[in-house]
């Protein structure tokens, strides 16, 4: 799997994770009084986030993507649903260079 296809499952996989740990884990927490839920939800998405941190900055220095679009997809991580707008400008990146970079 090239390092973009990578990059952008797991950006994909970021955003699904932040929208469940605010979608359900917090409303499990306190509403029903379960705080489990967003303890190992949260945990799962740190591990996502750093992971997409990583990838993004190994898309960088590789040249990949510009600084411009690391710092977009680094801001669109903060943000409920961000990385589904960001995909397509990865999708773009990655047709750009063949999607065979590794």
């Amino acid at each position: 799997m090239s390092l973009m296809r990578t990059l952008r499952a797991v950006s994909m996989t970021e955003g699904v994770s932040f929208l469940v740990l605010l979608l359900v884990a917090m409303p499990l927490k306190y509403v029903w009084h379960w705080p489990l839920a967003v303890k190992y939800v949260g945990w799962a998405h740190g591990v996502l986030f750093i992971a997409l941190a990583a990838l993004a900055f190994s898309a960088l220095v590789r040249g990949c993507i510009p600084f411009k679009t690391a710092l977009l997809l680094g801001l669109a991580s903060l943000v409920p649903a961000g990385t589904f707008f960001m995909d397509r400008v990865l999708r773009e990146h990655e047709a750009r260079i063949g999607g065979d970079e590794a």
